[in-house]
């Protein structure tokens, strides 16, 4: 079975009149469509956006500058300190092994002192142990100021580097207060 078309519905189309040049004149002189206010309104805004934006950007990038500024400068007193700390444990090494050379020779001039007195020990043993006593406390006596000595050094190698330290600290806080302070006029412009 064959269905048969029906013809479309009419519709009303509404053919478009020339326009003369009079409409045209006076459409250019009419007030702005609500269209265009909007789109004219919505570039301000996308303009002040991006000058926002723009400033945001200006101002993050002087606080990431003032940062890195001052992370060098502390890194630099950082360093300082670190070259500090080694030349001072390189002094103390020093002194203590010069310590320790002394103590070695001291101990070998003792053994060979004994290792001549042995045949006298069998002569006269009792001046061989009076002898014996005195360089026994003797040597004790060095021991204790060897020991002092370097405790000395320890103590003086210490109070360096604590003064170092301080001096490094205080550097430090100096940068971080300057630079609180540059952050905050950054900010508050």
């Amino acid at each position: 079975m064959a269905r048969q078309r029906r013809p479309p519905s009419p519709v009303n189309i509404k053919e478009d009149s020339p326009k003369d040049e009079t409409e045209t004149a006076t459409a250019d002189s009419r007030p702005p469509s609500p269209v265009n206010i909007k789109e004219d309104s919505a570039m301000d805004e996308t303009k002040t956006a991006t000058a926002d934006s723009m400033h945001v950007a200006g101002k993050a990038m002087e606080a990431m500058s003032l940062w890195a500024d001052a992370n060098q400068r502390i890194l630099g007193q950082l360093m300082e300190l670190s070259a500090g700390a080694a030349k001072e444990s390189a002094r103390l090494y020093a002194e203590l092994q010069q310590t320790t050379v002394d103590v070695l020779r001291e101990t070998q001039a003792t053994a060979l002192r004994w290792q001549s007195t042995w045949p006298e020990a069998l002569k006269d043993p009792v001046r061989f142990c009076q002898q014996t006593f005195v360089e026994s406390v003797d040597g004790a006596q060095k021991a204790f100021r060897l020991v002092e000595g370097n405790a000395q050094a320890v103590a003086r190698s210490a109070e360096r580097w604590q003064a170092s330290a301080e001096q490094a600290g205080r550097g430090i806080q100096e940068t971080v207060k300057t630079t609180v302070g540059k952050m905050k006029d950054v900010y508050s412009l």
